[in-house]
């Protein structure tokens, strides 16, 4: 029996006791971290806020197995936020479309959720009107033409069921108590609004409204709740990023609490840490923003020629690996001797020196910081 065909749907319970100390550990984490947010200045803020929606765009699509260039998509919110940036490259109309629906649902939290609202983000994450070859109707609620919506894995003949959605018929009514309760202010409710993004996010993916894009845009408004949490359209920190490092449990727990009674401690559970690590994860991230502007203020006089300055960014960034020449020469388009020469220069200058570790190839690391 899945949760929502038990007769008192959608009115969820938990217990409190249970969650009290987690939901109070967000709640000061959330605190500190805006805090200090606010302390630095507005450049910093900026760049914050673009490496963090970058993330959340990327590993949101990861999580259902879709891989999006992370340039493009640093690219695409750079632009839609019109937020100055080195080393923008053209995106596509997909990476657009996934960026311009997280975007609207966090820079207009205020904004009351809709059924038009949401049939826009669902054309904005299919702007062809196709899923891989399959063809997506944008614009209503799924029809279920073809069967019930199931989650199945396994091959042919041996499929698992993890979960049925409601019927096609239902979703009409349920989108529209849906989107009635998440308008509702949390006071009004009687709920605490950190609950209301957990709440909001499992009830959405279970109605699982659409024909594809449930989860990412489950997601957008889980980031919507906690914007207004926040009440403020900067994201500082990535629930994506946390759920795609822990993806299998994500799905485990999501199946779990489906198939139980409308008792969602687990799941409250389960989120709210998983929340926290979010909001603590988001601490590294600040770090390497201020030793970026550290290190370029140390060196705003050092001479370096373009190519050196784009790798110096890449390094400051998401560079995943060891540095050597070979991988110098391809990211920034020249040839093995002259990105030697670059590399030797920035060795004298101190601004890389060599890894311990031995090998055929010798590998570099950004003086004050490890690469990973």
């Amino acid at each position: 029996m899945y949760i929502h065909e038990h007769k008192d749907w959608p009115r969820f319970t938990w217990q409190a006791n249970r969650i009290e100390e987690l939901l109070g550990e967000v709640n000061r984490r959330q605190g500190r971290l805006l805090g200090r947010m606010e302390s630095l200045g507005f450049a910093l803020q900026e760049e914050a806020v673009l490496a963090t929606i970058t993330q959340d765009v990327v590993k949101s699509s990861q999580i259902e197995g879709e891989q999006l260039d992370v340039e493009q998509v640093r690219s695409s919110v750079a632009r839609h936020l019109g937020l100055q940036a080195a080393g923008l490259v053209p995106s596509s109309r997909q990476v657009d479309g996934v960026v311009a629906m997280l975007l609207d649902a966090t820079q207009q939290y205020g904004q009351p959720l809709t059924a038009q609202r949401l049939f826009g983000w669902h054309a904005l994450l299919f702007p062809t009107g196709y899923s891989g070859r399959y063809r997506i109707l944008t614009g209503q609620w799924r029809q279920d033409e073809s069967g019930p919506m199931q989650v199945v894995s396994g091959a042919l003949g041996k499929e698992t069921i993890h979960f049925e959605a409601p019927g096609a018929k239902r979703l009409p009514a349920e989108m529209d108590q849906f989107i009635t309760w998440f308008n509702q202010p949390p006071d009004e409710l009687r709920l605490d609004p950190v609950l209301k993004a957990a709440l909001a996010h499992l009830y959405f993916v279970t109605l699982h409204p659409v024909e594809d894009g449930n989860g990412r845009m489950a997601r957008a408004i889980t980031d919507m709740q906690l914007a207004r949490v926040d009440q403020t359209a900067k994201r500082f920190y990535s629930m994506s990023f946390q759920i795609e490092r822990h993806r299998r449990e994500y799905y485990d727990i999501l199946e779990q609490t489906q198939k139980s009674g409308l008792d969602v401690t687990d799941w409250l559970t389960w989120f709210l840490t998983c929340l926290s690590n979010a909001i603590a994860a988001s601490n590294t991230l600040l770090s390497t923003i201020l030793q970026k502007a550290e290190f370029w203020r140390v060196h705003a006089a050092t001479p370096l020629n373009d190519r050196q300055r784009k790798m110096m960014e890449k390094l400051w960034g998401d560079f995943v690996g060891k540095l050597n020449s070979s991988k110098w020469s391809k990211m920034v388009g020249c040839s093995k001797e002259t990105a030697v020469r670059d590399i030797n220069d920035l060795l004298t200058k101190g601004i890389l020196r060599k890894a311990e570790e031995g090998g055929r190839s010798t590998s570099y690391l950004l003086n004050g910081r490890l690469l990973s």
